[in-house]
């Protein structure tokens, strides 16, 4: 009797079980839930470490308020969970079905609408909806939508319908950024630019780039001549209350470097935010004083979200700071190179959408922690605290990570199945031997763009 293990016919011989190990392996188990680009995830993860332990340095105020310390950290935490269970969810769900986001857009819409009448006031700013004990930020929701819904009209260009196409961008960007802008323009202008920039990737005309950067161009001079022209008396109260805030914060950033010493370095209620900003900067250095060690926290009213930034450098240094500098940079490479790998349009400019939003808005948090422009209000993504954005956020990365997978991995998959048909010498003789598997992949694939036709029509 043969022994089919070993190849020997001698059954006394004992021989080693080659039979594949069954149990339990935790990198298995991680790499089956775990799916997709492993650099975004580990960019992830090494920002919500970051997030979790810079917040509970930051919440010191909260948690004096509150008295509870365990409280602000574990509602973060909580948050941070649910977002990971978003990007399990996102990123097993093929990109084509993204294309859904116009819809998701119209509901953003009228979420806009309505916030002003029913929305929550926080700190003075009518941005919030409260429902069934949650609240959210319609922004966040219109954001998302939006920027998925210019990579969707994007990828369905042609040399016949781009005229018609960019009309209805330019649109639907002017619609919902101005409906924004009414409460919350730099999140407004952050949208506009985003898209903008995802329409110059898209091939659109530079002609018509133009003509938008050119009435862009004449709008903000007309915005600030405004500012400059409208007496204060109008901005304190009421609906133009938001121009009074835009008023101080440019008025100050211009006029601080005219002041003298003396009155430069003095922190009065115009530039508490800012000055206690750059002392947290300054108290930082190089290595920083360590996590926990931060005094400015307890001065920042914004130092877990708007200046979450200013507490990193203070506790991580300057090495931290250009550390946690680097992660966006490495995002926005990192979905560059995925973008490249993947054919099909509407995945491709998801991915690079998904990565400008999150990469220029963190970048624009850093620019305003060291005083390089005025004060936005805008959250660093992923590390400050906030339930709406924190969730936002990992759906973009879901998004990322669902294009990756659905669209080179697929990609991988078709060109290795195809290399493997065509490998060798066929046997004419042999039944089948001329059918190729090629053209099963090519039926797939017309099978998959008739499915994603049907929900355009829909």
């Amino acid at each position: 009797m043969i022994d089919k293990t070993k190849g020997t016919n001698n059954p006394t011989v004992p021989v080693d079980d080659e039979t594949p190990h069954t149990g339990f392996s935790f990198g298995e188990w991680g790499r089956k839930i775990f799916k997709g680009d492993k650099v975004i995830w580990s960019v992830f993860i090494i920002l919500c470490v970051i997030s979790l332990v810079e917040i509970f340095s930051a919440t010191s105020t909260i948690v004096y308020r509150q008295q509870n310390i365990w409280g602000p950290i574990l509602r973060h935490a909580m948050f941070i969970i649910g977002g990971v269970w978003v990007i399990l969810l996102i990123h097993n769900i093929p990109y084509r079905y993204f294309s859904l986001l116009i819809f998701v857009l119209l509901g953003a819409i009228v979420l806009l609408i309505l916030t002003p009448f029913i929305g929550t006031s926080v700190n003075g700013a009518d941005r919030w909806i409260s429902f069934m004990g949650f609240t959210i930020q319609p922004s966040e929701i219109a954001k998302l939508s939006l920027m998925g819904t210019i990579a969707f009209l994007l990828s369905k260009q042609n040399g016949q319908n781009e005229g018609l196409l960019f009309r209805w961008m330019i649109g639907l960007m002017v619609a919902v950024c101005g409906i924004i802008a009414m409460d919350n323009l730099s999140t407004a202008v952050l949208l506009f630019g985003v898209c903008y920039l995802l329409m110059f990737i898209g091939n659109v005309k530079f002609s018509r780039l133009l003509k938008v950067a050119g009435t862009g161009f004449a709008a903000v001079l007309l915005f600030v001549l405004l500012l400059n022209v409208i007496p204060e008396s109008w901005t304190d109260a009421g609906p133009l209350s938001r121009l009074g805030t835009w008023q101080n914060r440019i008025s100050h950033f211009g006029a601080a470097r005219e002041l003298s010493e003396d009155d430069y370095y003095a922190i009065t209620d115009e530039n508490y935010q800012v000055v206690h900003a750059k002392i947290a900067i300054a108290n930082g250095g190089v290595l920083g004083v360590f996590p926990g060690n931060s005094t400015e926290r307890d001065f920042l009213p914004q130092a877990y979200s708007d200046f979450i930034y200013a507490i990193i450098i203070e506790e991580m240094g300057m090495l931290g700071g250009i550390f946690v500098l680097l992660l966006y940079v490495i995002l926005l490479i990192r979905a560059g190179m995925i973008a490249r790998k993947t054919d099909k349009m509407f995945p491709k400019y998801l991915v690079l959408g998904s990565a400008l939003m999150l990469s220029v808005q963190a970048f624009i948090n850093m620019a305003v922690a060291v005083n390089l422009i005025p004060v936005t209000g805008q959250p660093l993504p992923l590390v400050s605290r906030g339930g709406t954005s924190t969730l936002i956020t990992c759906i973009y990365f879901g998004l990322i990570l669902s294009a990756d997978r659905f669209g080179i991995g697929q990609k991988k998959k078709d060109e290795e199945h195809i290399d493997r048909s065509d490998a060798g010498p066929h046997d004419e003789d042999e039944p089948g031997s001329h059918d190729s598997s090629g053209g099963v992949t090519r039926q797939i694939n017309q099978l998959g763009d008739k499915v994603e036709f049907e929900i355009i029509q829909v």
